[in-house]
This record gives C-alpha cells, sequence and structure tokens, in this order.
C-alpha cells in the first residue's frame, strides 16, 4: 500500500520527469529587500507571519509601488530572532547591482526606508553593504518542494558560507526547488542539491556562472533572461560580466535582444510558446493546469 508521502504530487520531481529547460524562468524584478524574521512564515509570508499588526499589509503595498520583491529572511539554524534585526535592499542593476544594509529593533521601521530615492541610484538610508546575499527559499508552507529540497541547501551553505547566506519565503518558481537568488546581482539558480549550491556559490565567487543551472538574471524579462542563455551558451561565456545587454524589442510573442560580448555584438531572437497541450499543474497546491511557458531560440547573430 502506498503511503502518503508517495502519494504526495511534487512539483519539483514533476518538472525533471518532463525535463523543463529552467532558462528563462527567474522572476522579473530589480529592487529586492530583505527583513529578518526567523518565523514561521505561513504561505503568504507578509500576511501570515507574526509581523506587528498592519506591517505585512503595508510591505506589500510597497512591494506594489515599487515593483519590489520583498522577503522574510532567516538564518538557516535560527531559534529566534536577535535584539537588532538585519534589513537588506538590493538593486538587481545588470551593470551597477549593490547593496544596503542595516538593523532595526522593530521591523516598523523599514517603512521609514527611501525606497523610491534607492530605485533612482541613491540611498534608501542604509549602509552600502560589500558582499554576496545566498537566498535560498525554504517556504515550506507556500510549497512543500521548498522546504523538502530548499533546506539542505541552506544547511550546506549556512556550513561553507555563513555570513552570506540566508533562507528566504517565497521567490518564484516552485517546481525548481531548491531555488536559490543570489543578490545584488539577482542570479535565479533551481535545481540545485547541496553539493551543487556549494559549487554554484563557489563560481560566484570566483565572478563565474553555472550555465547548467542558471534560471536567469531577474532585472530582465524571462524571455531576455533565455537569449543571454542561449548566447552563453554558443560562445562560451560563463563570467558574470562578459556578456551586456544594450538593447531589447518586442514584437507579438519574439523578443529581440542585442548583446555585447567581448566587444563584439550579438543579436539573440527568442519566440516565446505556451503550448495549451503543456498545460500541468506548475505547482504542488495548484488546482488548475496551466501551460509551461518556453523560450524558442530563432536566431544568434553577430552583427560586429
Amino acid at each position: 500500500m502506498e503511503t502518503a508521502a508517495a502519494k504526495r504530487f511534487s512539483c519539483a520531481a514533476a518538472s525533471v520527469l518532463r525535463d523543463e529547460p529552467v532558462a528563462g524562468t527567474a522572476t522579473h524584478v530589480r529592487t529586492w529587500m530583505l527583513l529578518e524574521h526567523s518565523g514561521p512564515w505561513g504561505d503568504d509570508a507578509l500576511l501570515d507571519a507574526r509581523l506587528p499588526d498592519g506591517l505585512g499589509a503595508s510591505l506589500k503595498q510597497q512591494a506594489k509601488t515599487y515593483r519590489a520583491k520583498i522577503l522574510l529572511a532567516r538564518r538557516a539554524r535560527a531559534k529566534r530572532d536577535p535584539e537588532r534585526l538585519n534589513v537588506f535592499v538590493a538593486d538587481a542593476h545588470p551593470r551597477l547591482p549593490r547593496v544596503e544594509h542595516g538593523t532595526v529593533g522593530d521591523l516598523r521601521e523599514v517603512l521609514d526606508l527611501d525606497l523610491s530615492s534607492f530605485r533612482e541610484g541613491g540611498s534608501a538610508g542604509l549602509e552600502p553593504y560589500d558582499g554576496a546575499l545566498f537566498c535560498v527559499c525554504t517556504n515550506g508552507r507556500h510549497d512543500a518542494c521548498c522546504a523538502e529540497f530548499g533546506r539542505p541547501v541552506a544547511m550546506a551553505l549556512d556550513d561553507a558560507h555563513p555570513e552570506e547566506t540566508w533562507e528566504v519565503s517565497h521567490i518564484g518558481g516552485d517546481r525548481f526547488a531548491g531555488n536559490l537568488v543570489v543578490l545584488p546581482e539577482g542570479l535565479y539558480y533551481g535545481r540545485l542539491d547541496p553539493q551543487r549550491a556549494i559549487g554554484v556559490a563557489g563560481a560566484h565567487v570566483a565572478g563565474e556562472l553555472d550555465l547548467d543551472h542558471l534560471r536567469g538574471r531577474s532585472s530582465y524579462p524571462m524571455p531576455v533572461q533565455a537569449a543571454e542563455h542561449h548566447l552563453r551558451r554558443r560562445v562560451g561565456a560563463t563570467r558574470i560580466v562578459d556578456v551586456e545587454l544594450v538593447r531589447h524589442t518586442v514584437d507579438g510573442d519574439v523578443n529581440a535582444a542585442t548583446f555585447v560580448v567581448g566587444g563584439a555584438t550579438y543579436a539573440v531572437r527568442v519566440r516565446t510558446v505556451l503550448d495549451p497541450a503543456s498545460a500541468t499543474r506548475l505547482t504542488c497546491k495548484a488546482h488548475r493546469d496551466n501551460p509551461i511557458p518556453r523560450h524558442e531560440l530563432l536566431s544568434v547573430e553577430r552583427t560586429s
């Protein structure tokens, strides 16, 4: 007789079985905020966690106003929150990514941060932070796969990079768990296990990307992420700074992206396909099937 665990649908396992590409699947967002809160987080962390009254709704509104992703964060081995809570804001600018950091005694103080100035290149009111943030999604109440695959990754990274590693609430793409976002660059990685996560982190410190697990750069729309990935594969460009986007246009379902690589210019065209026949459950909690977006490479052309 099958156990309940054996019968449980796993969106991550299903994604692997259908050999779904991870490239071009990162959430499109440039402004990030991490707020230390040890949990529990619940399904919708900002609304379900035990935050001060009204703070979650206010943060939701800020996220909408500034097109930001606001995450709750904790250390992998945290048992309770410290007296001073860490706060990070990050700009995943494709050329000038940056992070600011500070601590607060009450999370309501983050409502005073100037995200408008920060988005324009100024300060949010915190101090510059020189370092990477390895953010592992472990929000199991949102999706069981995030905890099942994310927690071992977070523990391994915490052992190897304790200052840089944080568990975070939902970042998007449950079916690609274990999921990691590296800030400030906004680099999403998926289908990580502990060993692969250690490799990705080590590569990042050395300025390199792991293209096998790279979902995309969050500052770009998903089709552009896919275009960059195809180009990097084509020319063997694995350093983070190797490729720069200089132009992006959209014509119906076709995205055209122009990149500079080592002084050469390349035009990459991809078509986004939503085939109704591919519809399936994309998360563990999904109540209906949805088609799987696919970014089909049309051409890669060196133009100069």
